[in-house]
């Protein structure tokens, strides 16, 4: 029986430049950084977060197989776009600006609270959403971006 997730693969040209990306920028916690040769397993997860990891995997011909590592790196910056929730997205957006974050768009009141968009280091897209208060979360698909995330109705 599958319980949970543990761990979410995420592939990176290098690893120290995502490292500090998530870590200094976006606030994240360094959870495991292992050298394991050929390959260093190095994961993060919002430092609130202690159930899911976010694995920072540089493609390497050595573990992957030659073959494997072109496929994996031609992933790089086109994984789904990833949602998190945050206290106050107003708040966050102008933290996360003046740490030098790229965003999309500015944080946007919607029906179900309000939303902004960012791009990590890779250009991984991130969506960071503030509930309204007395709204329950539904799953939903946001037809303007073309993903899905977590709504909040």
């Amino acid at each position: 029986m599958i319980t949970m997730l543990k761990i979410v693969g995420l592939m990176v040209h290098d690893q120290d430049e995502a490292l500090r990306f998530y870590t200094e920028k976006l606030g994240f916690v360094k959870r495991t950084d292992l050298a394991m040769s050929p390959m260093r397993w190095l994961t993060v997860s919002p430092s609130a977060e202690e159930m899911v990891e976010i694995s920072l995997i540089k493609p390497d011909p050595a573990m992957h197989g030659e073959e494997r590592a072109k496929v994996l790196t031609a992933q790089i910056g086109k994984s789904p776009t990833w949602s998190y929730s945050v206290d106050d997205c107003h708040k966050t957006y102008q933290e996360l600006l003046a740490k030098g974050v790229k965003f999309q768009s500015k944080p946007k009141e919607e029906p179900y609270g309000v939303e902004a968009v960012c791009e990590d280091c890779t250009a991984i897209r991130f969506l960071w959403c503030s509930q309204q208060p007395g709204r329950r979360g539904r799953r939903t698909t946001n037809t303007a971006s073309k993903f899905i995330c977590w709504r909040y109705l």
